[in-house]
């Protein structure tokens, strides 16, 4: 499309881009949205019977590839010190990216319940934000990082021998293929952190993290949600650019979604947080790019080639953006982050 071809060009002003990412929100939301309370709830089960007769993921390859083909090296750049590829918490006297990292880190076990000496599995564990936080402030515990992607393994272990840790151990596979336990054991504790919105049969995925968790086990959820409806992620007509370039197979779940799979593990605590939280995170990100400009454009070239720099200079760009902007929308009341804490029935 000729829009996207202007895009490319690295001509168009970032407010004309924030712009046009917000009339695509709106679009959105009008698209989604049903006249009555009833209507929504008839396409929210309907959508949850869709969701039960899936795979528990689907384009795993492809998913990976759009995140994860470039080097620790890009992320390191861009975002904060531990490498947390998902929103962090700017509350009251927050003022770096590394603060809201670690408040977020730190609620997270608040939340959790996580207390030395258990035994925790981080499911979806990308750069290893959660996994070596884990390992550093719970010295006691034995942590299993669980990764489809061998770049992350090799990095978090070159971590964890910088850095001294000898209680963090990282597996990989295809959360959909696997069925034992990671590591070959249950775990007090599993925690997942933006995971689930690459996933589609959330039926079987819980049955599954169920019997990986010891009889008084726990699970805590961190996903991305709007506050009333559900979608795909799908590039039906070949014009959704962030589908088909960064979240190909992936699932946009409802805040009320997870609370129709409790067959296996019941929620017993919820919890809300402002999509600002978020805004701020991907605008620290988009910063970062431009702060660290001229050791982004070689890992580019190298990733992408060198005819494509700057078509994905652009392209990382306008995802920050997008996500800045979606998160944003309405004072981060529409899109928002949900926690959930699971425990056995």
């Amino acid at each position: 499309m000729a829009v996207y071809q202007l895009l490319e060009s690295n001509l168009v002003p970032e407010p004309l881009i924030r712009m046009g990412i917000r009339r695509m929100l709106a679009q959105k939301i009008q698209e989604e949205s049903y006249p009555t309370d009833t209507q929504r709830k008839e396409a929210l089960a309907a959508f949850v019977s869709e969701l039960r007769n899936c795979p528990i993921a689907i384009e795993t390859d492809a998913a990976n590839d759009q995140h994860y083909e470039l080097p620790p090296e890009f992320f390191t750049l861009v975002l904060g010190p531990w490498r947390k590829y998902s929103s962090g918490l700017w509350a009251e006297g927050v003022t770096t990216l590394q603060q809201a990292e670690e408040a977020m880190l730190t609620l997270y076990c608040q939340r959790a319940d996580i207390k030395d000496g258990q035994t925790i599995l981080d499911l979806g564990c990308g750069w290893g934000s959660m996994s070596l936080w884990l390992a550093t402030h719970y010295p006691n515990a034995k942590i299993v990082g669980f990764s489809n992607s061998n770049g992350q393994r090799e990095f978090i272990e070159s971590e964890c021998v910088a850095r001294g840790i000898t209680n963090l151990q990282i597996v990989t596979g295809n959360i959909a293929e696997v069925k034992d336990a990671p590591a070959g054991q249950t775990f007090d504790r599993v925690i997942s952190i933006e995971m689930f919105e690459h996933m589609k049969n959330y039926e079987q995925l819980l049955a599954k993290i169920n019997r990986w968790l010891s009889p008084k086990g726990k699970l805590f959820v961190h996903i991305f949600t709007h506050k009333t409806f559900a979608y795909h992620y799908e590039d039906t007509d070949g014009t959704d650019w962030l589908t088909r370039y960064f979240f190909t197979g992936g699932t946009m779940p409802s805040d009320d979604l997870l609370f129709h799979f409790q067959e296996d593990l019941a929620i017993t605590k919820h919890w809300e947080v402002e999509g600002t939280h978020y805004q701020k995170t991907a605008n620290e990100w988009l910063a970062n790019m431009h702060r660290h400009r001229k050791k982004i454009l070689p890992i580019l070239a190298k990733t992408y080639g060198p005819e494509n720099t700057k078509k994905w200079w652009v392209y990382w760009r306008v995802f920050f953006l997008a996500c800045a902007e979606l998160w944003g929308y309405k004072h981060g009341r529409e899109w928002q982050v949900s926690h959930y804490l699971f425990e056995k029935q």
